[in-house]
């Protein structure tokens, strides 16, 4: 393949596929949000379909699997890490005690702003570097390990709990 097809205009092919994929996040995490902003407490205290999660569970387990992706991708600490056992170690209706929606809803904003302004500032070549999870002797076996692809596989699973999410919008 020339280099000419690895490019577009003068911008290199890795920095076009980090733009994409970071563009691809800031879209989800916008879409959620607006959805977030629409639904009511009682809309989201509900479950999504008939024996399925609440939206609130939804929210907060996306709260916790954003604010782990800091960490992750070597952009710092967790501001919420005490979320872990509610939304991502046990399922929905565990009993457990959960922060009320208002607090949830201002975890979702604060995370993301966080992770949005870290993000940005990560140069072109760091994303194609492994993350934390990975030691250096499984990264060089499968160099695909790196930050690009967490976030990709991170951006696919909000996409997927946005779609749950949709079904707490009033029926019409």
């Amino acid at each position: 393949m020339s280099d000419v097809a690895l490019t577009a205009g003068t911008q290199p092919a890795q920095e076009l596929f980090i733009k994409m994929a970071v563009a691809a996040w800031d879209a989800s995490t916008n879409q959620c949000s607006k959805l977030f902003d629409e639904l009511t407490d009682d809309q989201l205290a509900a479950e999504a379909s008939p024996g399925r999660n609440t939206g609130k569970y939804l929210l907060g387990h996306l709260v916790a699997v954003t604010d782990r992706m800091l960490p992750l991708l070597g952009l710092g600490e967790r501001l919420h890490p005490e979320l872990d056992n509610a939304f991502l170690a046990n399922p929905d209706k565990s009993g457990l005690e959960t922060p009320p929606l208002q607090e949830l809803r201002k975890y979702w904003k604060e995370v993301n702003a966080k992770f949005s302004a870290a993000i940005a500032a990560i140069p072109p070549g760091e994303w194609f570097a492994k993350h934390t999870a990975v030691s250096a002797e499984d990264f060089a076996k499968e160099p695909h390990r790196n930050k690009l692809n967490v976030l990709i596989n991170r951006t696919n699973h909000q996409s997927l709990h946005y779609g749950q999410l949709l079904y707490c919008r009033p029926k019409k």
